[in-house]
């Protein structure tokens, strides 16, 4: 990532981070990406990227710009955190490589597989309940919302009691990424207990006797990582592995029934299914953000970043950049979408989506059997997250087959 030369870096500012912008970030992505490789947002005092090339190298050198000091805008270098750091997120090897060691064994292909036909099941069963109602209904409470929560948890390993905290405590946890604005006010008064609720969840005696939760805790006994560890690593689990989810089936559902040509070519050949989840994830970017900070002086396409300094890396941003892509702004089934960023690169690249894409594939996998067309049957609305991109409500209408 370095040059020889030092380039002046251009200044924008825009704040990412208001309504207006978080309800619609496309203009201002497109601004970014013109403006230049490297840009200092004269708000916060960052510098941000927005180019597919620029992002995917910086997420890549984990060496030069650390997550250690926090993967949001706040520093960890020089303000305390509001709960312990993520042992993935928020973690550079040496401390980054058990716990990662540790769940990409947990989160296998091979062994997610063997969770197949319970979770195509469950789909099935759920859609047994929606269809069985009218054929318009708002599909994010009805199934994006419901059907991870179906299924995650168990796999965990969680009991009932509590679950309902999954949900508001990760939209918190992103949203903490972000500045201290309206979002971040408006969940300040529930952060504590929604805190409590999720890590009483982690421990060992609150965990079935079988589940991810419980595997963590072996590894703890074998001594692949420390007991210390343990119940981070289950809380990075909840943090990461439902929101997330929910809102990357919300793209799919949302991209499909806005593209009736492409729902037709999916139920043409139900194998697209994990292409349009990809596609879906590079179209609408679920995670939006991620913050490093430079760990020292960096160069990065000729322009110098002083060390400490935060620099912003609009993952959506680069899914969308015609440098990279070919009709950007467009679902098609027919591109290759395996390079986006949607779940990062490097080392930090999400552990679970594995887990996603069964999830992903088993719900829209169920609906391609049983569901003959879907549009859009009414006005949207987005979910507002300084990091997650969502929706609050989507209505949908449907035909069988």
């Amino acid at each position: 990532m370095t040059t020889t030369t030092t380039r002046a870096i251009p200044v924008l500012d825009d704040d990412p981070f208001t309504e207006e912008s978080l309800r619609d970030p496309l203009p201002f992505q497109e601004r970014l990406r013109e403006a230049g490789s490297v840009v200092l947002l004269e708000k916060y005092d960052v510098y941000a990227m927005g180019r597919y090339d620029t992002v995917h190298t910086a997420l890549l050198d984990w060496q030069s710009l650390q997550s250690s000091a926090g993967v949001g805008l706040s520093n960890f270098r020089y303000e305390k955190p509001w709960r312990p750091p993520s042992l993935l997120l928020e973690a550079d090897p040496p401390h980054h490589n058990a716990p990662r060691a540790t769940l990409e064994k947990i989160l296998s292909p091979r062994a997610i597989r063997r969770m197949t036909p319970a979770w195509e099941q469950d789909a099935h069963d759920l859609l047994d309940e929606v269809l069985s109602g009218p054929r318009e209904f708002d599909a994010v409470p009805a199934l994006a919302e419901v059907y991870p929560l179906r299924v995650f948890p168990d796999a965990v390993g969680l009991r009932e009691e509590g679950r309902d905290a999954l949900l508001p405590y990760g939209n918190h946890a992103f949203n903490a990424f972000g500045p201290a604005n309206f979002l971040v006010v408006e969940g300040a008064p529930h952060t504590q207990s929604l805190s409590a609720a999720v890590a009483q969840m982690c421990a060992r005696g609150q965990l079935e006797e079988s589940g991810f939760g419980a595997d963590i805790w072996a590894a703890s006994d074998r001594g692949d990582i420390s007991v210390d560890q343990a119940p981070l690593i289950v809380r990075s689990l909840l943090t990461a592995g439902v929101d997330t989810t929910v809102h990357a089936i919300g793209a799919m559902i949302y991209a499909l029934a806005s593209n009736p040509a492409q729902w037709e070519a999916l139920k043409a050949d139900p194998s697209l299914v994990r292409t349009a989840f990809d596609e879906a994830i590079r179209l609408e970017s679920p995670v939006q953000t991620f913050f490093r900070t430079a760990k020292s002086d960096v160069e990065i396409d000729g322009h110098l970043i002083p060390e400490g300094k935060k620099v912003l890396m609009f993952l959506s941003s680069a899914n969308r950049d015609h440098r990279r892509w070919d009709a950007p702004d467009a679902f098609d089934l027919t591109r290759d979408p395996s390079g986006h960023v949607g779940f990062g690169m490097g080392i930090h690249q999400c552990v679970g989506q594995h887990v996603a894409r069964l999830e992903a594939a088993s719900l829209i996998g169920a609906m391609v059997e049983r569901v003959d067309t879907i549009e859009i049957a009414g006005p949207t609305e987005r979910h507002l997250n300084n990091t997650l991109r969502a929706w609050h409500s989507l209505p949908v209408r449907v035909t069988l087959r």
